[in-house]
């Protein structure tokens, strides 16, 4: 399908500037808003199906509110399983770099812990420092097909358990700060979910990988060689040539597919203020090429130890 043919029923194909070969394009001369057509949210649905992720610049004029009337465009909202949203929203996450929680440097896609994870993410900048800060998005789709047909076939087959308790001491630049909300907010609940490495997109038909740090295990492969398999596969989702990298600037907004692409926070920007605020469009639950669903394994409240005054 052409570029012309995705954009001509309501965003004009000029406006539509492909940043690498496959993964990113910028979306010019457009002013995100709940009012835009319906012709033109198609179009934006199109483009980030195609792209995977999606820029906008100067979007200055967008509050929480205006937010989340554009996003609601796109699909329902859904509030963070274990983060609270932003007073007076629906799904609003603020991630604020000197408050804990604020800081994605590990590659994955959000929410792979729960079974109907979110199916698009709506990022906005409101605070950017004066350098570092980047994004980074890979093409887990693009992933796959660089998998050899023998290596195509295994991952197939296989099964992985994600959880949000995953190894974060082991993460290098952990602050005692992110620890902290680590262990007492963002894992208050602790979900295990077993999801197919290989998922079949339910919009697109394509296969792409589903992998990231949140993975736990392979089903029935050993924790040795389990490993060995998890860094092979991974290797192919970061691969320079799969991937996007975006500087930001306040007012720039990201809408990227989660069910098709892995992301990485860049935290080259020391003690600099980063706050960005993100809406969360509810997904569907993966299906595998053998036709099994995912499904939950675990969901458990965690027992805080109760301090002594």
């Amino acid at each position: 399908m052409s570029e012309t043919a995705l954009v001509d029923d309501g965003i004009p194909d000029n406006s539509v500037v492909k940043r690498a070969a496959r993964i990113g394009a910028e979306i010019r001369d457009i002013r995100l808003s709940g009012d835009l057509s319906d012709q033109a949210i198609a179009a934006i649905n199109r483009l980030l199906l195609q792209h995977k992720v999606i820029f906008f610049r100067d979007q200055v004029h967008l509050d929480d509110a205006e937010q989340e009337r554009f996003a609601a465009r796109l699909g329902h909202l859904v509030p963070h399983p274990t983060l609270a949203t932003t007073r007076g929203t629906t799904s609003i996450l603020e991630l604020d770099s000197s408050r804990g929680g604020g800081r994605a440097d590990v590659w994955h896609a959000d929410g792979t812990f729960l079974d109907a994870y979110p199916k698009i993410l709506v990022l906005r900048a409101v605070v950017i420092p004066q350098f570092g800060g980047d994004t980074i998005w890979s093409n887990t789709a693009a992933a796959y097909l660089d998998l050899p047909p023998p290596l195509q076939r295994l991952a197939e087959q296989l099964r992985a358990v994600h959880s949000n308790a995953f190894d974060y001491a082991g993460i290098a630049r952990v602050r005692a700060v992110d620890k902290k909300h680590f262990d007492e907010v963002f894992t208050r609940t602790i979900f295990e979910t077993e999801h197919p490495v290989v998922r079949v997109h339910p919009e697109t038909g394509e296969r792409a990988l589903m992998l990231g740090c949140l993975v736990q295990r392979f089903i029935d492969i050993p924790k040795f060689d389990g490993q060995k398999l998890f860094d092979l596969l991974q290797s192919h989702i970061i691969a320079p040539e799969n991937t996007i990298r975006w500087s930001w600037k306040e007012g720039d907004v990201a809408i990227w597919d989660n069910r098709a692409t892995h992301h990485y926070a860049v935290n080259d920007y020391g003690d600099q203020h980063r706050i960005v605020r993100r809406a969360t469009i509810h997904g569907d639950i993966p299906v595998g090429v053998d036709g099994r669903c995912s499904l939950k394994r675990l969901e458990v409240e965690k027992q805080l130890p109760i301090s002594v005054a």
